[in-house]
């Protein structure tokens, strides 16, 4: 009786080289059938194919060989399912960080040209519904997903564009207070959302356009504005959402305003 496929065979029928076929075996994740006693020749059979497609696909997904052991052994489809999910968004979440890094380079690559338009104003006091927290870097986009949502919830009469304000040890040690908020004209107190007095504040302030992917690079140059003019930072950097994803599905069309609070340097 033929004892099966020879791993030479194998492999040209799944598309896996023999020394991936070899990996597979000693980290126990596709055994073959059978091994010869005598010559130490390894076998499979066609029925062991889809399984050895199966890890294939999930390799180059670059699902970590332990994970693909607990895929392979789990009989329920659902939880199968659940632990690709899981995988799958994570490797969504490195995508877009990998995304946003090759836009920001290409953008630093080839600079623009002209001078950034920068405007310096006196913006008056002003109260608005605020939700505020202490955040991980890391966090921030799914804390402000989840405090916007409450503050649309809870505000009626929006006044003008949601912003945020972002303290500097968010950035400088990955982790610090973080303000988002609606102006109205009467603040409501319901669950996180308060009533808060924005003080009056010099801001130099310029607009980043489309997406954030490269807002890095328009924090960069206002940054630079800022020394050049001799100005000093004062306070949490402030970013204003103008036209944001809850007003254009485009990100082409995003207009984002990055404000920081200045004063002069005398002497």
């Amino acid at each position: 009786m033929h004892p099966g496929l020879t791993i030479g065979e194998f492999a040209q029928v799944t598309h896996l080289s023999v020394r991936t076929l070899r990996r597979y075996h000693e980290s126990g994740l596709l055994e073959p059938a059978s091994i010869d006693a005598s010559s130490g020749y390894r076998y499979y059979t066609t029925e062991q194919i889809p399984s050895a497609q199966v890890i294939h696909r999930l390799r180059e997904l670059d699902v970590p060989l332990a994970e693909v052991g607990k895929i392979l052994a789990t009989d329920d489809p659902h939880a199968r399912a659940d632990l690709i999910a899981a995988h799958l968004d994570r490797l969504q979440t490195s995508l877009d960080r990998t995304r946003a890094a090759v836009t920001s380079l290409q953008r630093l690559l080839r600079p623009e040209s002209g001078d950034l338009v920068v405007e310096l104003r006196s913006q008056p006091a002003r109260m608005v519904a605020a939700i505020t927290d202490v955040v991980d870097l890391d966090d921030v986009l799914p804390w402000y997903d989840g405090a916007m949502a409450e503050l649309t919830a809870a505000v009626h009469g929006q006044l003008g564009p949601p912003g945020g304000h972002y303290a500097n040890e968010l950035f400088s040690a990955g982790r610090g207070a973080v303000l988002v908020y609606l102006p109205v004209a009467d603040p409501p107190s319901y669950g996180r959302v308060r009533s808060v007095e924005l003080p009056a504040v010099e801001l130099a302030a310029t607009v980043h356009h489309g997406p954030h992917d490269d807002i890095d690079v328009t924090y960069g140059r206002l940054g630079a504005w800022v020394v050049e003019h001799t100005l000093a930072v004062d306070g949490p950097v402030q970013e204003t959402y103008v036209v944001g994803p809850r007003d254009d599905p485009d990100p082409a069309s995003w207009r984002t305003e990055i404000a920081w609070p200045v004063f002069r340097l005398t002497g």
